[in-house]
């Protein structure tokens, strides 16, 4: 959120046109970047050599050491050209499976850093005792799992490790041979060895430092960039290695990018990128929408994909990071090049997708489970000028009938872009402001970034300058100074411990023990942290130094990429303590790394109103997904530029199906609030906002079960479908939880009707028609196409046989004002005649639900007696989900806890079966009571035709959404 580094000096100079855009020389491409270019180099002259080619580091077989449990092992690795370095290889086996693999320097000049796992991982993780490491003359091997038909083998010279499953290779680590852990060393060190002329290419490998490391000392000791110069005080300390799929084509991960979710080539002949993917928080304004160019988060995880497994590598590493990714005939080969750190990666052997998810965020957390008001409608721009102006787009929003549920301040609200601090010419009543929002139980959404100003009379900053809290430059005292916001400025360093209980005290409500508290704010103001990657306007690729100091000595260098997550880590963490009982925080993070999912929200960032960038932010959401990070949305409208109606209405069906649903502008866009549109485009809006609360039962639901199993709330096809090799790089359309929503957004100017595939042979129906899609006549091994109609009110959305879809129909003006509404179900009847479904509910604020005090029903119908003959019967039927064998997260639980009682009055009001091929003779209620139905008639759910579905509506069946109950529908 911000103009380009130069707005301060150019602004005045410039048109906005030529301000406003992605410049490109703002930034590295790895041909300017010295470790990037030295590894891609390397990369280059082993492909030259071929066969000839073989990695210089090996393991000594006589170093293998068996921890006592033999879990796991460590042996000492040396390297051909540096005999007289050493490095320490330790791999173990988790319960789960997954296989750590870590190398790290020993007794070297200095220390690695060796933290980045620490602040991703969310737990120690759990060695497994069943595996047995066996140690050969030539590799150290282990076999596991319950089929006994994973392996594991590290292979001793040269070093390398595979994972098999069914005896074929899965991940391989070093299969190219590009392992390289630059060793810390001092300048006096002899210069690479000269290539002598004439000596055989092998030799000059296996012997040659020049060969290996290149020759010349391409930016070992000081590298300059544009008008900056890193002083590299440590030297080279990069470390390269590859990794390979050997049978697997699609990979896809390594968020954030803004490119296609089976990720493009980045080299030979078919490259559909000349660069290598970057992974390196930067604040990247108007991006392009295609490329690999780093943008605001970065997760080192990738999966790798074909028709019969799913595998993944999670790099535990926080430093620059470029891949390069190639395709061969079979699979797929990628090298990782980081800027420093230790080898510390992690191999997920799946084989699904699902396995995947839940490996990874076993190691990193799954989302918590967020705030019920933060899936609602959010309404932002920079800036809502005033307190009359919030209160004005409210009044507004409610006269138009437009649900929303926060009002976001950005940086305009504070004095001087002091954060915390309010403007009172603008914002005299703060905290009346506020409590006009909660009145109407909805929030307020306020900007806090990680930069302070250097003025002595801000508390802020005096109390982190005193604490000793901030960021420092290259000589490692005193406090680094760069520009952003507020000028000159200073950054809070929350590596520092010191750092986090400030954090805490400054956003308690009341002041304690004299500490400077927000105390002009609520219980209730949600936070906003922006600009952590760390952005600097005058800093080289508009951030940090990498020179510079944070706590415990480390360099900006090997933390970047973790800043971010630290700062909403705490922001989330000072939030909890300041209430009790507490109340789960919403935090929006623009920079993030592997693990920020447990800390809140993301967006795609600085995005521009153009069709492009609306469909790049579809895939870039599904990517976060799979990265663990699946509460994410894209501005809704584009960040900068004027939209036009059409782009502002599809933009708005967009917003509707992401898991995080927010408006935002510019400061120079022009007010485009959604009651603002002439007609048809408004009501086609407040209809989409509408259709949004509804559904809020399933998005909360699919929010539960992320919390749980770490899968993502928007499911890519492959992830539903993994055998279905035509689905694997589909990324315009998507399921939302196990619901079964099909949603494919337009994307397109002028589009009247959408393309949809269906992997499976299943009858789908549309939501808002009934029109039926059915299964193919004939058993096909393959997906199918179907033509949905488009125009510009409709949304391509699909309901796959055999769901029920919970929802309120209820029009309000937030979503807490619905928590007592009636429900609708939609029962989906699959071709044989069945359908389930669920629906989890809770207070959507404390943290009762962990005690028990939550409701989750499962839903479900069959046919009976011959189906859809005479006396043939449907029955549907609700029970309680939490008490089945295996799907409660709570030690104890009880039907009839406090927050049960408290909806025990709520209802199933209407029921809308799709499907139904015959007229009803009878409906009744537990076997007894008869009750109010209209059948419309159209085919059944097992019809080979495509046309209007049959629709059976039950009107009030007085069942309650808390009891068990069972309806009968006789023909």
């Amino acid at each position: 959120m911000r103009p380009p580094a130069v707005f301060f000096l150019l602004g005045a100079l410039l048109p906005a046109s030529q301000i406003l855009a992605f410049k490109s020389n703002d930034f590295k491409t790895c041909a300017q970047s010295g470790f990037c270019r030295r590894g891609r180099a390397l990369s280059a002259r082993a492909l030259a050599a071929d066969l000839s080619w073989r990695s210089p580091y090996s393991i000594d077989p006589s170093s293998v050491l068996l921890a006592p449990d033999q879990a796991s092992f460590t042996a000492s690795v040396k390297s051909a050209l540096y005999p007289e370095v050493n490095f320490g290889l330790d791999l173990r086996l988790h319960e789960d499976g997954v296989v750590r693999v870590r190398m790290d320097e020993i007794g070297g000049l200095r220390k690695r850093y060796d933290e980045a796992a620490n602040w991703a991982l969310v737990a120690p993780p759990r060695i497994s005792r069943d595996i047995s490491w066996k140690v050969g003359k030539n590799a150290v091997r282990a076999v596991y799992g319950e089929k006994k038909n994973i392996e594991v083998i590290v292979e001793f010279e040269p070093v390398r490790v595979v994972l098999l499953r069914d005896g074929v290779e899965q991940i391989v680590l070093n299969d190219g041979g590009l392992l390289h852990m630059e060793h810390f060393r001092t300048k006096d060190d002899a210069e690479p060895v000269a290539i002598p002329e004439g000596e055989a290419q092998t030799t000059l490998q296996l012997n040659n430092r020049a060969w290996f490391e290149g020759e010349e000392q391409d930016a070992w000791w000081e590298e300059s960039w544009s008008t900056w110069t890193d002083s590299k005080p440590k030297g080279p300390e990069s470390l390269s290695l590859d990794v390979t799929f050997p049978n697997h084509l699609h990979v896809y991960g390594i968020p954030q990018h803004a490119t296609n979710l089976s990720l493009p080539t980045t080299t030979g002949p078919d490259a559909g990128y000349t660069d290598p993917y970057r992974l390196y928080n930067s604040d990247v304004f108007e991006y392009l929408p295609s490329s690999p160019v780093s943008l605001y988060g970065s997760v080192p995880l990738m999966h790798a994909h074909n028709a019969k497994s799913t595998v993944a590598i999670f790099n535990a590493v926080g430093s620059d990071t470029w891949i390069d990714i190639g395709r061969t005939e079979t699979g797929t080969k990628t090298h990782w090049i980081s800027e420093s750190g230790i080898l510390d990666v992690f191999l997920l052997p799946g084989p699904t997708p699902a396995d995947i998810i839940a490996q990874y965020t076993r190691l990193t957390g799954t989302a918590p489970l967020p705030a019920h008001w933060a899936l609602g409608y959010h309404q932002c721009r920079w800036n809502y000028v005033s307190s009359d102006d919030v209160r004005s787009v409210q009044k507004r929003l409610d006269n138009e009938d437009m649900p929303v549920d926060a009002f976001w301040l950005d940086i305009e609200y504070s004095e001087g872009h002091k954060y915390f601090i309010w403007d009172k010419k603008n914002f005299p009543d703060p905290v009346e402001m506020i409590k006009d929002v909660e009145a109407l139980e909805r929030r307020m959404v306020v900007i806090v970034d990680p930069h302070f100003k250097r003025d002595s009379s801000y508390p802020v900053y005096k109390a982190a300058s005193e604490l000793d809290a901030l960021v420092k430059p290259k000589s490692g005292s005193g406090e680094y100074e760069g520009w952003c916001w507020p000028g000159s400025s200073s950054w809070v360093d929350f590596f520092n411990p010191a750092s986090w209980d400030m954090w805490v005290s400054f956003f308690k409500t009341k002041s304690v023990d004299g500490q400077w508290s927000w105390i002009e704010s609520t219980e209730n103001v949600g936070i906003w942290n922006d600009m952590n990657e760390p952005s600097v306007f005058n800093g080289p690729e508009i951030s940090m130094p990498r020179d510079n100091v944070h706590y415990g000595g480390w360099e900006h260098r090997d933390v970047h990429n973790i800043n971010g997550m630290l700062f909403a880590n705490q922001t989330y963490n000072a939030l909890m303590q300041r209430s009790d009982p507490p109340k789960r925080p919403f935090v929006l993070t623009r920079s993030f790394y592997a693990g920020s999912q447990r800390f809140g929200a993301m967006w795609t960032g600085d995005n521009v109103g153009t069709w492009e960038h609306m469909a790049i932010g579809i895939k870039m959401v599904l990517a976060n997904g799979l990265g663990g990070f699946g509460f994410g949305g894209s501005d809704v409208g584009g960040f900068f530029g004027n939209p036009d109606p059409e782009m502002v209405v599809r933009w708005y069906a967009v917003g509707a199906f992401s898991p995080f649903f927010r408006a935002h502008a510019h400061i120079d866009a022009k007010r485009r609030e959604p009651y603002l549109l002439d007609e048809p485009y408004k009501s086609i809006l407040r209809d989409m906002l509408r259709l949004r609360y509804a559904m809020l039962p399933v998005w909360y639901t699919a929010f539960k079960e992320m919390s749980t199993t770490g899968i993502p709330i928007l499911r890519p096809q492959y992830v539903v479908f993994p055998e279905d090799a035509e689905g694997f790089a589909i990324d315009d359309q998507f399921y939302v939880g196990s619901s079964g929503l099909l949603v494919k957004p337009v994307t397109t100017r002028g589009a009247t009707s959408a393309s949809v595939y269906l992997s499976d042979p299943q009858i789908y129906y549309d939501y808002f028609t009934s029109h039926a899609y059915p299964a193919p006549a004939k058993k096909v091994t393959h997906g199918r196409t179907v033509t949905v109609p488009a125009a510009l009110h409709e949304i391509p959305l699909l309901i796959q046989g055999g769901s029920i879809v919970p929802t309120r129909e209820r029009p309000r003006r937030s979503s807490a004002l619905m928590r007592h509404d009636p429900f609708t179900l939609r029962v989906a009847l699959s071709t044989e005649g069945s359908a389930t479904g669920g629906v989890y509910l809770d207070d959507g604020e404390g943290y009762g639900y962990t005690n028990g005090e939550f409701v989750w029903r499962e839903f479900g119908a069959e046919t009976k007696k011959g189906g859809w003959g005479k006396g043939g019967e449907l029955k549907i039927w609700s029970k309680d989900r939490a008490t089945q064998g295996g799907s409660n997260d709570v030690a104890v639980y009880n039907p009839a806890n406090v927050f049960a009682k408290s909806v025990s009055g709520v209802r199933v009001e209407r029921m809308i079966v799709l499907g139904v091929g015959s007229r009803p003779a009878l409906v009744s209620v537990n076997g007894g009571s008869t009750v109010e139905w209209e059948w419309q008639e159209g085919i059944g759910s097992g019809a080979t035709t495509e046309g209007k579905a049959g629709v059976l509506v039950i009107r009030d069946p007085a069942v309650g959404i808390t009891s068990d109950w069972q309806i009968t529908v006789v023909f």
